[in-house]
């Protein structure tokens, strides 16, 4: 070897070591991406996807898509030019996207996808494609899209052998919920679940079982990974004294009486009791005034003969609503179309006068009447609300300073208190008319059936400030409803009956 080959053999291998060195030259695009986005049903997402080391995108072609389906996409970049979306149920709901508030976009290679509007059928696997003259990457991303339904609605029926059937049921979910028996802290076996699923694919669940009639049950509702809506009751039914069998009745009739304790509803945001009373009867129809006096439990007479004692003469205000009839104490909705459907909602309500902050009121409302029969659709109760909420989507309840006794829209019958979750009042018989007892002071509001001489049920909830006594005639009933006046207090009489002031003929 010539000394000229030995000088050209060491630049060589000068040269080669100097190129190893060097730093690389990037000729192909690597693809970074999140493994799994959670999110929630009609919420707006991004699948984070970037390129790794950063460069510009702007000038790649980016397609995402799903289902390994590469010419059905929902996202297609290519020179700078946006391509329509061969995923038509995508159109004007993808876009790009930015993974983090430090991103730069496109200029820094960061390629998400953001979805708007969210929907069930947009669960699954994305592709994230990116490509180069110089070669291409991809990287898959799981989107879980969830819905959280609504609180545990739960409803009592009473059976033999002092046994209470509880059912509970919640709508809305996505995927199917858990539901969970529980009473103190152990778990119970239900009678029955059952799932089911409405048009958009949300998952309704509805459970049932049998517990003894003094029990403190819970039912939970919610995902597996995700916190669960409860609602927890306390039954109780005192036992009633026997009575003793009437000549008149036969020896194969008699009472069976007894009486519905439901206190202590506890759910996520705040803490109500529920009290429900109810007597149960075996009888002929027709009895004595002083038979039907002597069955009253003492507790309850009591309770009507102290609300009766502060008796008010509520009045409505006079709104101007194209919504309503006001005329003189009666009220009732207008023929109108309603902007927010057939829901019942605080566009036909209207609040009472005096307002109250402490001490005791009552007052007593009419719900029908013979000739045109008796409403349907209804709210009794007071709220704390200085002007009603007539937007769409405001739910009045107890969180926004509402508390009152509804008709049950799809159990004619129950009644129910307007709480979260509701509780359902089983009753024998639709009231003609309620009363209405206000304790502000020991911050309670108890509803009577004024017919019946008998307690519908109570709740305790933290009053703030002035409350005012809450009206709403509902939609589509014939009859009015009227707040009644007095004169004159009301007197006992020799039965332990009250002479109740008699509601004056509703206007068609």
């Amino acid at each position: 070897m010539t000394g000229l080959q030995l000088i050209h053999m060491c630049l060589a291998t000068v040269l080669c070591a100097s190129l190893s060195g060097a730093a690389p030259v990037i000729d192909s695009v690597v693809v970074m991406v999140k493994n799994t986005v959670r999110a929630h049903h009609g919420q707006t997402v991004t699948l984070p996807c970037w390129l790794q080391p950063p460069q510009s995108a702007e000038a790649l072609e980016v397609r995402w898509y799903r289902n390994d389906d590469f010419d059905t996409s929902i996202l297609s970049y290519r020179a700078k030019t946006f391509e329509t979306p061969q995923e038509t149920s995508y159109v004007g709901r993808a876009s790009f996207g930015l993974k983090d508030a430090a991103s730069g976009g496109l200029k820094e290679g960061d390629v998400s996808l953001k979805l708007v509007n969210v929907t069930l059928q947009d669960d699954g696997a994305y592709t994230c494609y990116v490509s180069s003259d110089k070669g291409y990457d991809k990287g898959k991303v799981g989107l879980s899209v969830t819905a959280t339904g609504t609180s545990p609605f739960m409803s009592v029926v009473w059976k033999q052998n002092d046994l209470v059937n509880l059912s509970c049921e919640s709508d809305g979910w996505y995927p199917r919920p858990q539901l969970r028996w529980s009473e103190q802290k152990q778990n119970l076996s239900p009678k029955s679940l059952e799932y089911r699923e409405d048009s958009s694919g949300l998952a309704s669940v509805h459970s049932w079982l049998l517990v003894s009639r003094f029990s403190e049950v819970s039912c939970s509702v919610g995902l597996s990974d995700g916190e669960a809506k409860e609602a927890r009751v306390r039954l109780e039914i005192p036992v009633q004294p026997a009575k003793q069998e009437s000549h008149s009745l036969g020896s194969g009739a008699g009472w069976v009486a007894f009486a519905l304790l439901l206190i202590t509803t506890l759910v996520l945001l705040g803490v109500l009791y529920f009290k429900r009373k109810a007597l149960f009867a075996s009888s002929k129809k027709e009895e004595s005034t002083e038979e039907n006096c002597s069955l009253l439990p003492k507790n309850e007479s009591e309770a009507l003969a102290e609300a009766n004692n502060h008796y008010e003469n509520v009045t409505l205000d006079q709104v101007k609503s194209e919504y309503l009839t006001i005329k003189d104490g009666k009220l009732r909705d207008t023929i109108v179309q309603f902007p927010d459907g057939p829901k019942v909602t605080c566009l036909t309500a209207v609040r009472g006068r005096p307002g109250f902050s402490s001490g005791k009121h009552y007052w007593e409302v009419s719900l029908g009447n013979a000739k045109l029969g008796l409403k349907q659709s209804w709210w009794v109760g007071v709220t704390s609300a200085t002007v009603l909420p007539w937007e769409n989507g405001v739910s009045p309840s107890s969180s926004n300073g509402f508390w009152f006794l509804s008709s049950s829209p799809a159990r004619a019958e129950s009644l129910q208190f307007n709480t979260e979750p509701e509780v359902l009042l089983p009753v024998r018989s639709r009231p003609q008319t309620v009363g209405v007892y206000l304790n502000y002071d020991s911050r309670e509001l108890s509803f009577y059936n004024v017919d019946d001489k008998k307690l519908i049920g109570s709740l305790k909830a933290d009053f703030s400030g002035e409350v005012f006594p809450l009206f709403n005639p509902g939609r589509g009933d014939k009859a009015p409803m009227e707040i009644l006046q007095r004169t004159a207090p009301d007197e006992c009489d020799d039965t332990g009956n009250y002479a109740q002031s008699t509601p004056q003929e509703a206007e068609s």
